[in-house]
């Protein structure tokens, strides 16, 4: 197996395993949906503290995951407010590891995230229409990481990097807290729809950045 197919084989791996936890945890949601909603909205604000607390610690210190909260989210608040709190939450963690690793480069890097897990996205990133690429990027990768990488091998600013993530992350946000409001079988249906587009995309991007590449060497 190329090196491309399996990067490509770990995304979708990825998300079958967050897929899974999903399921469960829709489930589990549903089954004491009643007492949950009555102690949220006893505890609004901190419940909503918490949740954009663990969505943005998810994206700055791996293998933490805040995607098995996201069924509890839609169910107990509505998915647009929960679509909210999560891009709140996301975004606040894709700046945090894009300034991170500008800032201070690996050495912080390797103490909150596998190096391997960071140096894997650089092959994805291209040196043309990155603004665009970062918005994709965000809509199809499944795991974090992906900030780590800009900051340390591209040459993108802070402000363009947080627009490209808020809007990239708007449509994930929308799409995964919406299924968490749905039964069973259409979110197996959503996440099977995941698998097939981010390995389409994914290698796509890398052929991209492999032609990109070839193009240098040329010169």
């Amino acid at each position: 197996m190329k090196k491309n197919q399996k990067e490509v084989v770990k995304a979708v791996a990825v998300i079958v395993v967050v897929g899974i936890f999903f399921i469960i945890s829709s489930l589990i949601v549903n089954h004491y949906i009643e007492p949950l909603k009555k102690y949220s909205f006893e505890n609004y604000y901190y419940g909503v503290l918490i949740y954009i607390f663990i969505a943005t610690v998810s994206i700055v210190i791996a293998p933490v995951s805040s995607m098995p909260l996201i069924p509890f989210a839609s169910l107990v608040w509505g998915w647009k407010l929960a679509a909210l709190y999560s891009i709140i939450g996301w975004t606040l963690g894709e700046t945090i590891t894009f300034w991170l690793a500008r800032k201070y480069g690996k050495p912080i890097i390797k103490k909150l995230i596998s190096l391997k897990e960071v140096e894997r996205f650089e092959k994805f990133i291209p040196d043309h229409h990155i603004f665009a690429s970062i918005v994709l990027l965000r809509i199809v990768l499944p795991t974090d990481g992906l900030g780590y990488a800009l900051g340390l091998f591209s040459n993108v600013k802070m402000k363009p990097y947080v627009i490209a993530t808020i809007l990239g992350t708007i449509p994930f946000a929308i799409i995964f807290t919406y299924l968490g409001t749905l039964n069973v079988l259409y979110q197996i249906i959503g996440f099977v729809v995941a698998f097939i587009l981010v390995g389409s995309l994914l290698t796509i991007g890398y052929h991209m950045k492999k032609k990109e590449m070839n193009k240098k060497k040329n010169f």
